[in-house]
């Protein structure tokens, strides 16, 4: 009788990853594809016609190295017309071709939405419609709630959330037109599991899940499909920055686990895209805490949703080991912090 069942499982299993590629989107094809590449804190890309913002360093200057090397025309915008340039030979360094083509905009596109548009209509009168957009806008303020600036919590959603939602905005028409694009947001992990230290940050990276999920339900009969990625800490001129000023608390949270190398990233990053998963993620961790996460989020085939449905019980008390350590840590520092200022006050 096990045996049948465990034949049965195995034959549903085997079922189920043969019709998946049957309702899973067609993988979309980037060799001519048009990239438009912001600078980290503003970055997109055109996939046939292809655009990433925040693009100038960091994940987003990998995800436009990558889809260059895949055959896909980039196009540059930043405020930094010197860094432009830099990052241009340092993709042109990759060409499979001599009909590629790195298109480069000066302008800041982090405030006004009527110039992003009209930056996103040049790009796309000289280098073609954009097929797939990345959303790399991102910047980081990390410290205690009540340590943290009021203004900062204003200025971080403009940037991590609005500087997504404004290119978005502006090539999602022509992608219904077409009745084909993609679109992706880089979140982050600290976009699915609050942390210590983050409370300024974290809300602007799950506000682009909401965002996602919200969007994908109105564009998918249009053929176009959403990803949001989840990177873990990387290494990046951005984590470096935001690492001098992180409290212990959320240095030593981050120590449990390893960073990533931004390249090995954009490589999973534009593997997703490309097949149009809803859901990118690196390594064992970001796949746990993906499903854990996953709620109601759509997901691209059978086989994902079959894998959340027998994971996510043992994931979940994986998760509250996890949770059970980040709060120690913090307990310990408040101890040992409060320990500290009372000899103090006794010397």
């Amino acid at each position: 009788m096990l045996l049948l069942a465990v034949a049965f499982i195995v034959a549903f299993v085997l079922l189920l990853y043969m019709v998946s590629p049957l309702i899973s989107p067609k993988p979309l094809k980037l060799p001519g594809a048009h990239v438009v590449h912001l600078p980290r804190y503003l970055s997109s890309v055109h996939a046939y016609k292809q655009k990433v913002t925040g693009g100038s360093s960091g994940i987003g200057k990998c995800i436009a190295i990558e889809c260059y090397k895949q055959g896909a025309f980039i196009t540059l915008i930043a405020r930094d017309e010197n860094k432009l340039l830099q990052t241009k030979k340092e993709i042109e360094k990759y060409s499979v071709n001599d009909k590629q083509v790195v298109l480069c905009i000066s302008v800041d596109v982090s405030k006004d939405y009527e110039l992003v548009e009209n930056v996103l209509k040049q790009a796309q009168e000289k280098l073609g419609p954009v097929d797939l957009l990345v959303n790399c806008a991102g910047t980081s303020v990390t410290g205690k709630f009540e340590d943290i600036e009021v203004n900062s919590f204003e200025r971080l959603m403009g940037v991590n959330y609005l500087g997504s939602v404004y290119p978005s905005r502006a090539v999602i028409a022509t992608m219904k037109e077409r009745r084909m694009g993609r679109i992706v947001f880089v979140s982050s992990q600290a976009g699915q599991l609050g942390l210590f230290g983050y409370t300024a940050y974290s809300p602007t990276k799950f506000a682009l899940r909401g965002l996602a999920e919200a969007l994908q339900m109105e564009v998918k009969p249009y053929n176009i499909y959403i990803t949001v990625a989840y990177p873990p800490d990387t290494d990046t001129p951005g984590f470096a920055e935001e690492s001098k000023t992180k409290p212990l608390e959320t240095k030593l949270i981050s120590e449990t686990s390893s960073v990533c190398q931004a390249e090995q990233v954009a490589r999973v990053i534009v593997k997703d895209a490309i097949q149009g998963n809803f859901n990118s993620s690196v390594g064992s961790d970001g796949y746990m805490l993906s499903l854990l996460t996953s709620g109601m989020s759509p997901v691209t085939s059978i086989t994902e949703g079959l894998q959340q449905v027998v994971c996510m019980g043992i994931f979940r008390i994986i998760g509250l080991f996890y949770l059970g350590s980040f709060d120690s840590i913090v307990r310990r520092c408040m101890m040992q912090r409060e320990k500290s200022e009372s000899a103090d006050k006794t010397e």
